[in-house]
């Protein structure tokens, strides 16, 4: 009942025009119903005795008291008979217009209520997620995220508003027909009611493996969606190692589990309809035989009131057997609200405090006190990290991948908190601070560029939205960029395509840079920066990066020697401790860790430490 309770208060903020929607369904289903009714007139002024007024049969008053306050106030039905019947007919189709208006603001209505809970659901996932720690999206697939937010939602919306939709009408429907079919014969609408509980028992069986499947293909929908996000983002090593038969077994393999599992539920569900259609059929059938009786036997009935309760009863069988199937068809839309709930109860676990200040400039120094952290219990990635670094200061963090050294710097933009321990700014703990405030201080420059399908201009000012065309440019020229957005098609207006597809790596890192110098952080993350690029793209970034250090906070992680010999103090880490500090002459001659690093690989000319890029990772 809760899982209800939460799925129908989307529809709170739309109860205006569901209320609406329900006076047209209202509308709609009283004038078809009646439609039916005027058959009645029709064939007694076809077939009837002229100048006879309209009659049902016995204990039929009200009906006939509904059809002379309506029909019989403009149409003359004792007079011609053909002057009638075609006043009839005119009468007929103005019903009908009317009807089919009041369905078109129906239809218009819920498709309204439709896109307005599918935009706020949308929302709501959305935002949640991006509140999200980063351990949540290491343990959850790209695809099944992308699944939920489209699919899942796409069940939920049907499952809220057509649905819903379908029952108000549905009942509206059935309740209307039952109206008027009492109103002719409540003999006949008793019979009419035998076959209603078979039909509506033969979905029962049927609901518990019809949910299991149901949520069996959403799974596999996500699992999909993840293969091709999966292969299409490692395209560059799935050509390179010739892997394009395997990754289409893969996907293979996949879709034909979808497939059958899609079909197997399918089939299920669609057993009972051919099963519900016997049903009406002999029910159909049971009046005819009882009805006629009626008519020709006990004289109850007139035979035209017995044709328009016929036609009647067919509006009866459509709600029923659209009540039988409901389970089986509210299922995929209550599996998809259980996995979009799933994710909307993932506890949002990095949260401001009730008392949090704005995040000051670093004064005198970022310290770690006793850090540890884990992703999962019992697998720590740091373990009692001390450290301290000065404002303005250099922090090289060296070590083999799966270090810690990634993770260490991650903590201090809080996408994660420590397990134990505390990262202090001037003797402030992190979390006294605002998130927003903290992250606005702190700029980060990877070996994985992030850029997004837009302009020049948007991907250098992404988060700074008030950043004038001049700041830009500066911060372009600064990042040695300038001259080569200058030369695209359409400069700073240009879109550099998905992950920046339009660029090359140089060009993308020198944006990241132009990015990062536009925010102007007085704490700055470097990680693996230059270690993807040639001689040419290298010496280009390696300048822009030398104008960002300036004044800043920096911590550099693996980079390369030109950056590293100049560090304040490099930081050796080793399975998640520090084994390590000092500068780059002392720990050589110390012969630890760092020097065994340093000799895996050959040290040139210049002295470039190239090993250290092997350590990117941690």
């Amino acid at each position: 009942m809760k899982l209800y309770l939460r799925i129908l208060r989307y529809l709170r903020p739309h109860a205006a025009i569901l209320v609406a929607s329900a006076a047209a369904t209202f509308l709609f289903a009283a004038l078809d119903a009646f439609s039916f009714v005027l058959i009645i007139p029709f064939l007694q002024s076809l077939f009837g005795t002229p100048g006879a007024a309209v009659s049902v049969g016995a204990g039929a008053g009200r009906l006939e008291g509904v059809l002379d306050a309506t029909l019989g106030r403009w149409i003359d039905t004792r007079g011609d008979p053909l002057a009638a019947v075609q006043g009839i007919i005119l009468f007929i189709l103005i019903v009908l217009l009317l009807k089919n208006v009041i369905d078109f603001a129906r239809a218009y209505l819920v498709a309204r209520v439709e896109q307005g809970v599918t935009r706020d659901l949308r929302r709501e996932v959305y935002g949640h997620l991006l509140e999200l720690d980063l351990g949540f999206f290491g343990r959850t697939r790209m695809g099944q995220i992308t699944s939920r937010l489209t699919h899942d939602v796409e069940q939920l919306r049907t499952l809220v508003t057509r649905e819903l939709s379908r029952v108000v009408s549905s009942v509206f429907e059935f309740t209307a027909a039952v109206v008027f079919m009492l109103a002719i014969s409540w003999k006949l609408t008793i019979a009419a009611f035998l076959v209603v509980p078979l039909t509506m028992g033969i979905w029962g069986p049927l609901v518990r493996k019809l949910r299991r499947g149901d949520r069996r293909v959403l799974d596999l929908a996500g699992e999909v969606s993840s293969h091709v996000q999966e292969t299409l983002s490692g395209i560059r090593l799935v050509k390179a190692s010739g892997a394009e038969a395997h990754e289409r077994g893969r996907f293979h393999r996949l879709t034909e589990d979808y497939f059958r599992t899609f079909v197997r539920t399918e089939r299920l569900r669609a057993v009972a309809a051919p099963l519900t259609e016997l049903l009406a059929a002999t029910g159909t059938i049971m009046l005819l035989w009882y009805g006629a009786r009626l008519v020709l036997v006990e004289g109850e009935l007139t035979g035209q009131a017995f044709i328009g309760f016929i036609a009647l009863s067919t509006k009866l069988y459509s709600p029923v057997k659209y009540f039988s199937k409901l389970p089986a068809n509210v299922l995929p839309g209550i599996v998809g609200a259980e996995r979009i709930f799933e994710f909307l109860d993932a506890p949002i676990e990095i949260r401001d405090r009730p008392d949090a200040r704005p995040f000051p400039r670093l004064a005198r120094e970022l310290r770690f006190e006793g850090v540890s952290f884990a992703y999962r219990p019992g697998s720590p990635v740091l373990i009692d990290v001390e450290m301290a670094v000065p404002r303005g200061s250099v922090i090289a963090l060296v070590g083999p991948s799966g270090a810690g050294k990634s993770t260490l710097v991650d903590l201090i933009g809080r996408s994660h908190d420590p397990a134990a321990g505390r990262i202090t700014v001037d003797g402030v703990d992190l979390r006294e601070f605002s998130i927003a405030t903290l992250r606005a201080s702190l700029g980060i420059v990877s070996q994985e560029t992030v850029l997004f399908h837009d302009t020049v201009r948007a991907n250098i000012a992404y988060g700074m939205p008030g950043a004038s065309q001049a700041e830009i440019e500066r911060a372009a020229r600064a990042a040695n960029a300038h001259e080569f957005v200058s030369a695209l098609p359409s400069g700073y207006d240009t879109v550099v395509g998905e992950r920046g597809a339009q660029l090359s790596g140089g060009q993308r890192q020198r944006l990241a840079i132009a990015r990062a110098i536009l925010r102007d952080p007085p704490i700055l993350v470097l990680d693996e920066a230059t270690s993807a690029l040639d001689t040419e793209s290298e010496r280009l970034v390696q300048a822009a990066i030398d104008r960002l250090l300036e004044g800043r906070t920096v911590f550099v992680i693996a980079h390369r020697l030109s950056t590293v010999q100049r560090a304040d103090q490099i930081v050796v880490l080793d399975q998640g401790r520090i084994v390590e500090k000092g500068d780059h002459a002392t720990l050589l001659r110390r012969g630890g860790l760092y020097r065994r690093l340093h000799d895996l690989q050959f040290a040139g000319p210049d002295g470039d430490l190239e090993v250290l890029e092997v350590g990117g990772a941690g």
